[in-house]
């Protein structure tokens, strides 16, 4: 079947081109249909108390989409004018500021210091502004366009809708980028290390239909994330540049035995559809352990890339060949040499001082680990962002000025007597860094008749059954005093109302903190016992998959102990992501360099004779690869505004050479000392 499938492929070159053009249309339309989420938030878990409490700020309070605006040294006139302006922007659901919180009838003067602290300092008046669409929404993105067209310079719109409209400003501006430079970069690296310099153009056009193809059908999982959307792409043709290259080497290896180039080449795919198809599982396998995250991010990413994968070998099999024909005389006619280093003086030397390299690597893991575990990790999204941003500016005139740096938002039971209320209220206040609270019963207990409230004050605090407390904190959001705050204010809220719930951007990051937790060991067991199996299946070996997985894990332990050594710090999600992508793009390394060893034991070799081909004639697909991995994510870290990124981007870069050089200096030792293990554990290791 397969022999049937390879021929007819090379048979009609010019009419698989043009099915392949063809996908396109639907590709681009799919992309184009597909949402993007920047609201990491968002892929908590729904069973969680905070995610819960999200729910109901979202209906029926209209609550999770909120800005504040801070107007500074501005007139009262201008800032009523403002207010009205902002109450027309479409989807803007309510303003609310001292004159509506107050009532036209009752006199300032008359405000509690405590509430009036909320909305009014010194020189500055706080505007609270409601969205009728939620925080991601394009129609909230549109009225925070719409209101900071309308303010001056004396305005500070801040907010976790205006965060996320910050981070979909840097996306779209610098996405064109992230892709322009991975592909410019990774065909410098291919020019050099390719023998020929239209080969690259060739690989890259494949690979980006594959991207196109993986892009646009992520319609069919209705949203995709930003960081999901920054990464795909450029990771896509990082880790799938392999099967390509792969396929060429064994096409001209084909060539030199048949006169007709089409047989060569259905010999080729059908040599490269049964090697990739074993090769891509370890990355494939990588990418689907993030899907048993708790933390659905993990699962958008790992969907996204291990579909990339897979639509990478199918191009490589299906549309590559057809391009590599056409452009077979081309292809010849521009042949240079490459530029790959040779090894094998290296290869000697390591194989000679086996023992001291060991030792050396296995003393590497100490520093390694130590760096790893105690590497600075941060979860606040706003850190992510250059402090020069809008929305970060004016988070921090709102905490000087109102002295906000976060809050707390309690759901409790609205028919819960006056008493218990002023009893939940006075104990919340007594907890370490609470500032002040503003609620329902607040409001009446300051003196202020219930007839006084106005309506979309009622509707703000008290609806449906429920009721909200707004816990004003010092405490920053992912601090460890916020941490036992967040503790201390549940234990209040459920002695009072067991159905009670803690929710807010503090209490979301708390349960985030706490579901990666254990996400990221579930992840990274997941990802060494697939690995371990696929390894085990393709080499038929019970002590091969250590001897491969443990370089390639110390690789991981190093390249994120830069991290701490470094005095630098990284996003939560990333210690999951670079061990899983770095684990499942590189492993193939010491697979590539352990199967030709393999071989050439199997050919009747020596160990000392096998080995030195297998790394020589292995470190240079592997350096090609690391190349490519590195000069693409090298170009996504320098452009990228956002850390998040840039961080990810670098540790990738920097993991693939790690990887590299541990597989061209530590694992040519590794197998030629533990040779005679592998025979005696595994299935006809010697022929």
């Amino acid at each position: 079947m397969l022999d049937r499938i390879s021929h007819i492929l090379t048979r009609k070159p010019k009419l698989i081109l043009t099915i392949a053009l063809l996908l396109l249309i639907p590709s681009i339309i799919g992309y184009l249909s597909t949402k993007v989420n920047y609201d990491i938030l968002s892929y908590l878990p729904e069973n969680l108390e905070s995610t819960q409490g999200e729910a109901y700020l979202e209906e029926p309070f209209k609550m999770a989409a909120t800005s504040m605006l801070v107007v500074e040294d501005m007139p009262s006139a201008y800032t009523e004018n403002l207010v009205r302006d902002i109450k027309d922007v479409t989807g803007v659901s309510s303003v609310t500021w001292l004159s509506d919180m107050i009532g036209p009838q009752f006199p300032v003067e008359m405000l509690p210091k405590e509430l009036a602290s909320h909305l009014y300092s010194e020189n500055s008046t706080l505007i609270v502004i409601q969205y009728s669409r939620a925080a991601s929404s394009q129609v909230t993105m549109d009225a925070i366009d719409n209101i900071r067209s309308l303010c001056n310079k004396h305005c500070f719109l801040s907010g976790f809708s205006v965060l996320m409209r910050d981070i979909r400003g840097y996306m779209d501006a610098e996405l064109p980028l992230y892709i322009s430079l991975a592909i410019l970069l990774s065909l410098a690296a291919m020019l050099l290390t390719l023998e020929s310099s239209v080969l690259p153009f060739a690989f890259l056009a494949n690979i980006g239909l594959a991207v196109a193809y993986n892009m646009g059908s992520n319609m069919f999982i209705g949203e995709i994330s930003y960081v999901t959307q920054a990464l795909a792409a450029v990771l896509q043709l990082a880790v799938t540049m392999d099967y390509s290259i792969f396929l060429y080497h064994r096409y001209s290896e084909e060539r030199t035995r048949y006169d007709d180039h089409r047989d060569a080449m259905s010999v080729a795919v059908k040599a490269a559809f049964s090697s990739l198809s074993g090769s891509s599982l370890t990355t494939i396998s990588g990418f689907l352990a993030l899907c048993f995250m708790q933390f659905s991010l993990g699962l958008n990413i790992g969907i996204v890339m291990a579909k990339g994968v897979i639509l990478g070998v199918l191009t490589v099999i299906t549309v590559l060949p057809s391009m590599l024909l056409l452009l077979d005389n081309k292809i010849q006619k521009h042949t240079h040499k490459n530029f790959i280093p040779d090894t094998s003086k290296l290869t000697a030397f390591i194989i000679k001082h086996r023992t001291a390299t060991i030792v050396i690597f296995a003393l590497l893991i100490i520093p390694a680990y130590y760096g790893q575990a105690h590497a600075n990790v941060y979860y606040r999204i706003a850190d992510s962002l250059p402090s020069a941003t809008e929305s970060t500016i004016a988070s921090t005139k709102l905490s000087k000025d109102f002295n906000l740096s976060s809050m707390h938002v309690a759901v409790v039971d609205a028919d819960l007597p006056s008493t218990t209320m002023n009893d939940i209220e006075a104990e919340i206040k007594k907890i370490e860094g609470v500032n002040s609270i503003i609620s329902y019963n607040s409001i009446l207990g300051a003196g202020i008749p219930d007839f006084f409230i106005p309506e979309n004050i009622h509707n703000m605090l008290k609806q449906d059954g429920k009721q909200l407390l707004m816990i004003n904190t010092e405490y920053e959001t992912a601090s460890a005093q916020i941490s036992n705050q967040i503790k201390s204010i549940n234990t209040v809220l459920k002695k009072f109302d067991k159905s009670a719930l803690l929710t807010g951007e503090g209490a979301m990051t708390e349960d985030l903190i706490s579901t990666t937790a254990t996400d990221f060991v579930v992840t990274n067991y997941i990802t060494l016992a697939t690995v371990f199996f696929i390894i085990m299946f393709v080499l038929r070996s019970l002590s091969v998959p250590i001897a491969l997985i443990i370089p390639i894990e110390v690789s991981i332990l190093i390249n994120q102990s830069f991290v701490y050594f470094l005095g630098g710090k990284m996003f939560f999600i990333t210690p999951a992501l670079i061990s899983a992508i770095q684990m499942g793009s590189t492993i193939d390394y010491a697979i590539l360099m352990t199967t030709r060893f393999k071989e050439e034991i199997q050919n009747g070799l020596n160990r000392k004779d096998a080995i030195m081909i297998a790394a020589t004639e292995s470190d240079k697909s592997i350096f090609t690869s690391a190349l490519v991995l590195f000069t693409a994510m090298l170009g996504v870290m320098l452009v990228s505004h956002i850390d998040l990124i840039s961080s990810i981007c670098l540790m990738l870069a920097r993991g693939a050479v790690i990887s590299m050089l541990i597989c061209i200096t530590v694992l040519p030792a590794i197998l030629y000392v533990f040779e005679p293990i592998f025979a005696r554990t595994s299935l006809k290791w010697r022929g």
